[in-house]
Order: C-alpha cells, then structure tokens, then sequence
C-alpha cells in the first residue's frame, strides 16, 4: 500500500444550497481544467480534480500510490465563523466524507474539520468525528490571530491525545497578512512555509508534545521552514530563560515528536528531513490538486535510495497512524 497523506477535497455536498452561502464554493471547468470560485475570487492555483474521487483516484494511481488520506481544502474550515454556522459547515464536510471513506475503504482515508475557534466545542466533537469512520482532523496553522501553541488550545489538544486522533496541521494561505508577501507568488513559496514554521516552533516551545506525549501531529510541506530554524531553537533554548522556560528536554525532543510531509521539493532538503526526524516520522504527500504540489511523489521516495526504509515513507508509517493494516 502507497499512501498519499496530503491530498484535498472539496466534497460536491459543500456546494448545496443549505450551507451558508459564504461557504459554498462554485466549482466548474475553464481552460481544460477544474476551476473554482469561492468568496470572490477565482482560484488560479488548481491544476487537477478537487471533487471526483474516481478521477482522483486514477490519477494518484498513475503515480503509483494506491491509497488517498483526504483532507478539506484548508479554506474550508470554517475557523472564522461562528461556531453555529462553523459546525454546520463541518458537518457537512465530515457526512461525506465518512460516505466516501465507507463506499472505498480500502483506497480512500480521511480527516475532518471542526470549529477550532472554539476549543471546548472542537474537543466535545472530535470523539463523533473519529466515531464516524474519519482517522483524525486538519486544522489550520492560526485562528484568528492564534497560533496553535497558545494556551487556549488545551483543551483540544488534551482531547486530540486522550482519542489519538491525527492531527494535520496546514497553513492558512493567507495568515501572515505581510505587504511584501502580495507579489510574485511569495504569499504561497514563502508565506505557507512560515506559517508552519511558526506554530510547529510555539508548539514545541511552548511544551504543548511534552505535556501530551502521545499526540499525532502530521506537518504539511515538510514541516515548512521548521527545520531551516532548529539550531537557532537549539540556541535560544540553551541561553534564554524564556525559551527553556515549558520545556525540560530541549527542542529537537518535540521537533522529532512531529510527522512530516514529503512535499519540499528539494531532494536534499528531503533527505535532511529523514535524517533529522528518522524515516519512521516521515508520509509521503503530494498536495493535490495544487500547482504547488509535487506530480511524482512517489518517485521523489525512491530517489533518496533510501531501501528498505522508503516503505515507511510510502505507505507503512501512514498505514500505522491510521489503522489501515487490516484494510
């Protein structure tokens, strides 16, 4: 089994007239290809099949993987509305994506969404949502002006440990809200990394792996620009008061605590990645449908000649996190 853990879906039921109209995405086909509206505006960055898991299945399936572990596109977790309107939209989500994981158990996985504005509630829901058939939930790298290492996300994250459920963690697109990030697509090259790189970091220094040892947290994009910053983490941890402050074990001990992607697009950024976190915290991804995905995950694996470790990558670490063995 290949396992491709970074693979987005817009569900056709999201596009009813009984989801708020703010959250209804238009979904259609321009210029040979799938094409989507949402809030506005006009995705330019959609090069494949965001709703047809058919389709999307033979696609991954011409690379070579065998398996799809869905997830909601990231603006689609309705963390800025409120929680009525926020859970309404997550349910919906999450009915059919259960629908699909159950008509294709053995090809298709997924995680949800929940109202991550609200902790508490998020925390109450998440044991419906694994109940439901889902493996786990993606959440974005900040809400509303939060990033996840903050206090007030305790209690999801104590209620994310006690059901061992997965957690994918993605950048918002737009979070950083930085002038210089506006042009030459540096918003999606640069801004996505960072973003990840700056909740990863609070999360780790802010002792959120080390008081719950046994969370699942999947990074998107190899972990951003996380790795890039872990000898100036190191640094600040052995000299600063302040960085040392929740953490008794130093910073790599909950940077390794951390699965990662795959999609780095750079053979020896990726193969630093297996070295630092050990091939066992290492999915294979792909980040379809986006233009910023990689075309041949799969390939990129065994380009590393790795052996037999590069099954872990592929499809064993991603089978184990989500209790696919017996599928």
């Amino acid at each position: 089994m290949i396992v491709d853990a970074h693979c987005h879906v817009i569900v056709p039921e999201i596009t009813a007239r009984s989801v708020p109209g703010d959250w209804r995405p238009v979904l259609g086909t321009g210029d040979g290809r799938p094409s989507v509206r949402f809030r506005g505006r006009s995705l330019t960055s959609v090069l494949g099949e965001f709703s047809d898991t058919g389709i999307m299945l033979d696609a991954a399936a011409s690379t070579g993987v065998s398996h799809l572990l869905l997830s909601p596109w990231i603006s689609l977790v309705p963390v800025d509305a409120a929680p009525g309107e926020a859970r309404l939209v997550c349910q919906v989500q999450n009915d059919a994506l259960a629908r699909l994981v159950a008509g294709q158990p053995g090809r298709l996985s997924a995680v949800g969404a929940l109202p991550v504005q609200d902790p508490g509630l998020a925390a109450r829901e998440l044991p419906s949502l694994l109940a439901a058939g889902l493996r786990g939930v993606e959440i974005p790298s900040s809400v509303g002006g939060r990033y996840l290492g903050d206090d007030f996300f305790l209690p999801f994250w104590e209620a994310a440990e006690a059901t061992g459920a997965l957690v994918f963690i993605h950048p918002t697109t737009r979070g950083l809200g930085i002038p210089a990030l506006d042009d030459y697509y540096l918003w999606n090259s640069v801004g996505n990394p960072l973003e990840t790189a700056i909740t990863a970091a609070q999360l780790a220094m802010a002792g959120v792996l080390e008081r719950f040892p046994r969370l699942r947290v999947l990074l998107a994009h190899g972990g951003g620009a996380l790795p890039v910053v872990r000898g100036r983490l190191r640094r600040a941890y052995r000299l600063r008061p302040e960085a040392a402050a929740r953490i008794t074990g130093g910073p790599d001990a909950s940077l390794r605590r951390f699965y990662y992607d795959t999609v780095t697009h750079d053979a020896d950024l990726l193969a630093g990645l297996v070295r630092y976190a050990g091939p066992g915290q290492v999915l294979l991804g792909s980040d379809r449908p986006f233009d910023m995905g990689t075309d041949d995950p799969v390939g990129e694996v065994r380009g590393l000649g790795l052996g037999p470790e590069a099954g872990l990558i592929l499809g064993g670490n991603a089978a184990r996190l989500l209790g696919l063995a017996g599928d």
